[in-house]
């Protein structure tokens, strides 16, 4: 019996992968009280890649807008406990990192003063609910575009 005693041969190493930075996730302001629309809008906005912070109340909106820098886009509804989402904007827009945020209503609210009153405030866009999320969606991938320098 005869034994082979040289190693066998040895795998040539592949070098090592130099990962990219992953660039940031974009991220959206959700504010939403109803339970089951956050839910959904959470859901929707994590699937396309978002990262999404959920507000369920006016005062924890303003609380986040006071202390954290700019999302990318803001979803918020009108009728909120404790500051409707027309203080929202106002708050919003009185600061220098968040006045220039896309903003979306997203309400149940239609009448022509409602949509008149939250874009003159400084709202984008309004949409109604019940919504289509397909049309969210769109929405938001829209505004949420940010204009690259030129090259």
């Amino acid at each position: 019996m005869t034994t082979d005693s040289t190693p066998p041969p040895l795998e040539a190493e592949a070098p090592p992968v130099q990962e990219e930075p992953a660039a940031a996730l974009p991220a959206v302001l959700v504010v939403e009280d109803d339970e089951s629309i956050a839910y959904l809008l959470v859901f929707m906005l994590e699937r396309e890649g978002f990262k999404v912070h959920l507000c369920q109340d006016g005062r924890q909106a303003r609380k986040y807008v006071e202390e954290n820098a700019s999302t990318d886009i803001v979803v918020l509804d009108i009728a909120l406990p404790y500051l409707d989402g027309f203080g929202l904007i106002r708050v919003m827009r009185d600061r220098i990192a968040w006045e220039s945020t896309p903003i979306i209503m997203l309400t149940a609210k239609a009448q022509e003063q409602d949509v008149a009153k939250a874009l003159r405030a400084g709202a984008n866009d309004y949409l109604l609910k019940p919504f289509h999320p397909a049309d969210l969606l769109a929405r938001v991938h829209k505004l949420c575009r940010r204009e690259t320098p030129a090259s």
